[in-house]
């Protein structure tokens, strides 16, 4: 099977998209499955190769992360015909998931899709409202010709069967617990940032108005005294609230900036609680990572991650902006050693029975029904 993947969005970009799409190509290499990206030039130090096609591209105003890339036509439609893939994979719907979609069309070849990102929830948080019709309206048309539709929870799935999209599919996550796991010696985190206080309270994402980083900066400035003196916050990732944050900030708040491999997996094992308030993720990848770090989470009951997190399992789940079931949740488990220990304990079992080989073989199962399909509707 040749695979052609067009995205967006593709490492070294540091996001959950990018971060899969690299886990999946890195799948098909060492399984020796044919494959071809075509993706924008990042904005990091690009990795070209003879499997990565790159285009000169610009920043998308919502969602600077990913890019709006000019793809080269002619090259794209001459690389297809060497190619011959037997599927086109759209992960984005932007300027490369566009030129994906042409050419499957024009080239008659068979054409899945994936919905990773909820885009119609960002607008709430930049005041873009207005344009949800509009939005949706556009997300029809372009996944209309995809043979199936890969989300990546049943939240997600659920939600688009609302909004009258079909052919959906699950398509999870992973993780890789080998990287995640709870045995790193802590006390190396707390010497590098100086950390003296008795809990460690972490969150890793993307600092932007989507993720409610509202609520988050609310719940570090309201806990109770007694509960602050004893708390450190260790903040991982950049975007455009960064500042502003660091503004706010109080003082047992520390911002590590962006971090990957061992130097992240360190910083989940060695919180106590990892924090989540964003309620606009399709699945929140973070969230499972913490999960196989054995550190119980406290997230909106929201989007994908109401299908991670079990309540009073592996963590707590609480109404998105509800800045005092967010506090509540975090005294009750810091206050309780032992059931804070019993969560983290099931976390990672969670963790362990999700693993990335069987999702990606899944996957292209996924892929290999979508070709029949398209050959039986061709020749019936």
């Amino acid at each position: 099977m040749r695979i052609a993947i067009f995205t967006d969005t593709f490492a070294p970009d540091v996001n959950g998209v990018a971060r899969t799409l690299k886990r999946f190509t890195d799948y098909l290499e060492e399984n020796g499955y044919e494959y071809r990206v075509f993706a924008p030039v990042s904005t990091k130090e690009s990795m070209f190769s003879s499997h990565i096609h790159r285009f000169t591209s610009l920043p998308f105003f919502l969602y600077p992360e990913c890019r709006l890339a000019l793809p080269n036509m002619l090259h794209v439609k001459a690389e297809l015909q060497r190619f011959k893939p037997d599927l086109i994979h759209v992960a984005t719907p932007f300027n490369i998931g566009i030129c994906g979609l042409h050419y499957a069309k024009k080239l008659d070849i068979p054409i899945v899709g994936s919905y990773h990102t909820d885009f119609d929830h960002y607008l709430e948080y930049y005041d873009f409202q207005f344009l949800s019709k509009v939005l949706w309206k556009y997300m029809h048309w372009f996944h209309k010709p995809l043979r199936k539709i890969f989300v990546p929870s049943n939240e997600t799935l659920e939600q688009l069967k609302r909004k009258g999209f079909s052919n959906l599919r699950i398509w999870g996550r992973g993780v890789e617990c080998n990287l995640f796991h709870p045995n790193y010696y802590t006390e190396e985190i707390r010497h590098k940032y100086q950390i003296n206080e008795k809990f460690i309270l972490s969150y890793v994402g993307r600092l932007a108005p989507e993720k409610d980083i509202e609520t988050l900066m609310k719940i570090t400035s309201q806990l109770p005294k007694q509960i602050q003196e004893d708390v450190h916050w260790l903040i991982v990732g950049d975007g455009p609230s960064k500042e502003e944050m660091q503004k706010k900030a109080p003082d047992n708040m520390t911002f590590a900036g962006y971090l990957n491999g061992i130097d992240l997996a360190k910083v989940y094992t060695c919180s106590d609680l990892f924090i989540f308030p964003s309620p606009t993720e399709t699945f929140g990848n973070v969230v499972l990572e913490a999960l196989a770090s054995g550190t119980p989470v406290i997230g909106a009951n929201s989007g994908g991650v109401k299908n991670i997190v079990k309540p009073f399992e592996t963590g707590y789940l609480c109404e998105p902006k509800n800045t005092d079931q967010f506090i509540q949740a975090i005294i009750h488990l810091l206050e309780d050693h032992s059931q804070r220990k019993k969560m983290g304990v099931a976390a990672r079992n969670y963790a362990l029975t999700q693993a990335w080989d069987h999702i990606f073989a899944g996957l292209l199962k996924e892929y290999e029904d979508a070709i029949i399909d398209e050959k039986h509707i061709r020749y019936a």
